[in-house]
């Protein structure tokens, strides 16, 4: 029990922060589309991550130094068209986007954006595999249920932004506050790029 509480905690403090996987996640709840679908996806790909991680998979990335630069240039390659895309919505939305003024985006598309954001993510491999992969060496004999702990720290919190976000539909009941959430995702985006080719830190 103790070591799947420490999983479960240290697994939530390495997501709560906002990333471009969060603020895509938001905006799904706040639209109010496929918010299932894309909560699990997300949980499912940490859990994947974090149980590659205890598994010893960071020896394998440690090893195989060309890994690092191709995620990292396909993340920030991908973060830059999609913050493009967030900052022209920006720019140009003109009406107001609750959740029934427009005809609810495609599943697969929706997801393929999901996945992209999350497995093109490099921080996400150092925050699951390695981290999380190094901390589990500390509860020898107990690795499994520290991992445990740590993917439900990852549904848990998923499917509460997913979710929760519902009670922030009347304030984006106006296209300026659904522009401003656009400009914020794009800036955030393009944040992330720049820290993953600059090692820039913020």
């Amino acid at each position: 029990m103790t070591a799947a509480l420490s999983g479960f905690g240290i697994g939530l403090t390495l997501i709560l922060a906002i990333g471009s996987q969060n603020a895509f996640v938001l905006r799904q709840g706040l639209r109010g589309e496929h918010v299932a679908p894309v909560c699990l996806t997300c949980a499912i790909s940490d859990a994947i991550l974090i149980a590659l991680g205890v598994g010893g998979f960071q020896a394998v990335v440690a090893r195989a130094e060309w890994i690092e630069p191709v995620f990292l240039t396909l993340g920030a390659g991908f973060l830059i068209l999609y913050g493009a895309r967030s900052l022209w919505s920006a720019a140009t939305s003109t009406s107001a986007l609750t959740p029934g003024d427009s005809a609810p985006s495609n599943l697969f598309k929706t997801l393929g954006i999901c996945l992209a954001l999350t497995w093109l993510n490099p921080h996400v491999y150092l925050d699951t595999v390695i981290f999380l992969g190094a901390v589990s060496t500390g509860y020898p004999g107990e690795e499994t249920a520290f991992a445990l702990g740590a993917a439900a720290a990852s549904f848990t919190f998923f499917f509460s932004l997913g979710y929760g976000a519902r009670i922030l539909r009347p304030v984006f009941a106006s296209a300026r506050a659904w522009r401003i959430l656009d400009l914020l995702v794009g800036l955030l985006m393009w944040t992330i790029a720049a820290r993953l080719v600059f090692g820039a830190t913020l």
